[in-house]
């Protein structure tokens, strides 16, 4: 099951997206959890917290789910 993040800006940053989603409970476990878990976006391996995510960005994380950006 897809899991829909909504934004009411341009683009997140993976960081914010992080926290936005409940995946983590604050932004300062960010670099932590990008540092111990894969995650990718549109299929591609990510690991900077800093990376824009824009409307229909799909985000996986293993054993977390699937999630997708919307604005």
């Amino acid at each position: 099951m897809v899991k829909q993040v909504n934004i009411e800006t341009e683009f997140i940053t993976l960081g914010q997206f992080l926290k936005l989603a409940d995946v983590i409970q604050s932004g300062g476990m960010a670099k932590w959890f990008l540092g111990e878990y894969e995650i990718f976006v549109n299929n591609e391996p990510e690991n900077r917290r800093g990376k824009k995510l824009r409307d229909g960005d799909v985000v996986y994380i293993p054993n977390f789910g699937t999630y997708i950006v919307k604005n």
